[in-house]
């Protein structure tokens, strides 16, 4: 568990917001598509959203 808090910390995530999202996702989300969990893929994925209304 603490790799996982301290690998979120390094990629400038909250931990707790993006675990919470994950615990959520993780039964529904395809096999070939769990990648997209990953710290450094979920904030981009949080991002682009942002990215888009600031355009």
């Amino acid at each position: 568990m603490y790799a996982l808090i301290m690998t979120a910390r390094l990629n400038d995530i909250d931990p707790h917001a993006w675990l919470a999202d994950v615990f959520a996702r993780i039964a529904s989300i395809p096999q070939n598509r769990l990648h997209e969990l990953l710290p450094w893929e979920w904030k981009r994925s949080t991002q682009e959203p942002a990215a888009a209304q600031a355009a």
